[in-house]
């Protein structure tokens, strides 16, 4: 891809930090945005809320345990072949170690990073926290030292603010994450990093035909 717009391309990621297909999304993304990024691109990463399990108190439970509750004892295989292909992208879901967690808090604090513009890092650990680590991303100690790590100041503020934008994501017809949209371009469910890429170089391409330079695309 030969040039950019100065302008940053916009991308718009719905997700939930216990989600895998997110994690999964979020991880080639990423990639797709930091490799757009090192050719000279600009890209703003804008995070929107949504919750699996809104309103669900988990207590610190297993999340094999759970999950195997909800959807029967078939749910080890299938979180067990879902660990071997997230393996595929340098990916760890240890569900065995796993602790289920409702995500509020974690949410208000991606929205805390955003305004200290470490959304990006934080989405990052929250998920290798929950997924890798074993970690209660529902209690507060834990979210504390979490922001500590990325460089996050922590705010008692945004409660409101998230239930407001919880809302709207649901108004908007959302139902199940992850969503990718990239300067309009939708891109639902978990897809291939190539796909993120193409969408990104389409996005940039059109902003530099708007204001009249020639882009070349591969």
């Amino acid at each position: 891809m030969a040039g950019h717009d100065n302008r940053p391309v916009t991308v718009e990621m719905v997700l939930d930090v216990i989600c895998a297909a997110s994690y999964i999304a979020f991880v080639r993304l990423e990639r797709a945005v930091d490799r757009f990024r090192a050719e000279g691109g600009s890209v703003e990463v804008v995070f929107r809320p949504f919750q699996l399990a809104p309103d669900t108190e988990f207590g610190g439970k297993p999340l094999l345990e759970v999950l195997t509750g909800m959807f029967g004892d078939h749910v080890v295989a299938e979180t067990e072949q879902a660990a071997r292909d997230a393996l595929n992208d340098g990916v760890t879901l240890d569900y065995h170690r796993a602790v289920a967690a409702g995500t509020f808090e974690a949410h208000r604090l991606v929205a805390t990073a955003a305004r200290q513009g470490l959304a990006e890092p934080m989405v990052a650990r929250l998920f290798a926290a929950h997924f890798s680590d074993g970690l209660d991303i529902a209690d507060p100690g834990t979210l504390a030292a979490l922001a500590d790590e990325v460089g996050v100041r922590p705010s008692e503020e945004g409660a409101a603010e998230l239930r407001a934008e919880l809302d709207r994501v649901r108004n908007l017809g959302v139902r199940s994450v992850p969503q990718v949209h990239i300067s309009g371009i939708s891109l639902p469910g978990t897809q291939l990093e190539v796909t993120y890429s193409q969408a990104l170089a389409k996005a940039a391409g059109k902003q530099a035909v708007r204001q009249g330079h020639r882009t070349v695309l591969d």
